[in-house]
């Protein structure tokens, strides 16, 4: 790929808006505040998630040039996203930026790709090539991140896979680069910071507690639902699983933060509540959530971002969506593939409790989404390119 020239330094404008994006870009954006005479800065979030956003952000001590916090009450895609646009259009423009970089595959990450190729903005794309090859699954992230894909000037891709991914849809191998991912980079901070320091670590256990789980010390199974494609019958499925679990392991607690999404809260509010050993609570804040990850007997999740989380933690985690962007998990050995069906989610998880054999097997640890140095890797490459 040829040089991008430029006589002075680099204008970069970060844009994303959800709480996974703020988790993958921290590193990132510490390691441009280390290079400043290459790079000037500017940070610009949506507000697509307020309140999750919001706590990441305070942790990393990240402080927004511009925030343009979009959420309104039951808008939909069309309104989110011709709200971006022009948000986003102005901040470019009030910058005079050089570069954006967008990272992954939400709302936010397509309309400031889109906003930058209207003002013929070079675009640089983090996590660039997962796939499920079905476009309405996961919906709308598999369409945004192609999308962004065909749009983008620099593409960072966390595991060759997601390389050949990208190849085979016409991308030019010269603007792909394999990196790892930077969540690692961002569990590895975290996870230190807890070792590290005995007060961090009490104020997380004192939190938790307080938030309504006072049973840090005793076996739990941790759940999260946040996939649009498992809005109705599928988070109702899950839910009736869970319950049912529930009455048939009295001595495991089932920790469920319940995100905030009035589609996910009422259904999980309704069909659990009852449930005395079922433990529903507000959204927890990251490094927290990472301290339980790491407690926990096993994760039920529709998360993109455990299944790459739990590879340095090595809890078994069970999948509720029938095809995932991440197949290296898979290989790797801690994460299966279960859908939604309640039975089957019944049948997993017992299988689990009930046999150690089979827990041992999805209780590993891997490197496969890289060692933690992902975000040096990126900056060391803008910073040739430039």
């Amino acid at each position: 790929m040829k040089k991008i020239k430029y006589k002075k330094k680099v204008k970069v404008l970060l844009i994303f808006g959800t709480r996974p994006e703020a988790i993958k870009l921290a590193p990132i954006i510490y390691e441009l505040k280390k290079n400043k005479k290459y790079f000037d800065t500017k940070i610009c979030v949506s507000g697509q998630h307020r309140e999750m956003l919001d706590q990441v952000l305070s942790f990393f001590k990240i402080y927004p040039d511009y925030d343009l916090n979009i959420m309104k009450a039951k808008q939909d895609l069309f309104q989110i996203t011709g709200s971006l646009l022009n948000k986003i259009k102005s901040v470019i423009l009030s910058f005079n930026s050089d570069l954006i970089i967008v990272h992954g595959d939400t709302t936010t990450s397509l309309s400031a790709a889109l906003a930058a190729y209207y003002c013929k903005i070079k675009i640089v794309h983090i996590e660039a090539g997962l796939r499920t090859n079905d476009i309405y699954s996961p919906w709308p992230e598999e369409g945004n991140r192609k999308l962004i894909s065909a749009i983008s000037n620099i593409n960072f891709s966390p595991t060759k896979h997601n390389y050949e991914n990208l190849i085979k849809e016409g991308v030019k191998k010269s603007t792909i680069f394999i990196t790892g991912n930077t969540v690692i980079d961002s569990v590895k901070i975290i996870l230190e910071r807890i070792k590290n320091n005995k007060l961090l670590k009490y104020k997380i256990e004192q939190s938790i507690k307080k938030n309504g789980f006072k049973f840090i010390d005793s076996k739990f199974i941790l759940v999260t639902l946040h996939r649009r494609e498992n809005f109705g019958e599928g988070i109702i499925n899950v839910c009736k699983a869970l319950k049912k679990l529930s009455e048939n392991y009295k001595d495991i607690y089932i920790l469920f933060p319940v995100h905030l999404n009035p589609q996910i809260a009422l259904p999980v509010s309704k069909l659990l509540s009852t449930a005395s050993n079922i433990i529903l609570v507000k959204p927890i804040q990251y490094a927290e959530f990472l301290y339980l990850m790491n407690k926990s007997f096993l994760i039920i999740s529709d998360s993109g971002g455990i299944q790459e989380e739990s590879q340095i933690i090595g809890k078994p985690v069970l999948i509720t969506r029938t095809k995932t962007e991440r197949p290296e998990g898979l290989k790797s050995g801690n994460l299966k593939l279960i859908g939604t069906n309640t039975n089957n989610l019944i049948k997993e998880v017992s299988r689990l409790i009930d046999d150690q054999n089979q827990y041992n097997v999805l209780s590993k640890k891997s490197d496969i989404y890289g060692d933690g140095t992902s975000s040096k890797k990126i900056i060391n490459i803008l910073k040739r390119l430039i």
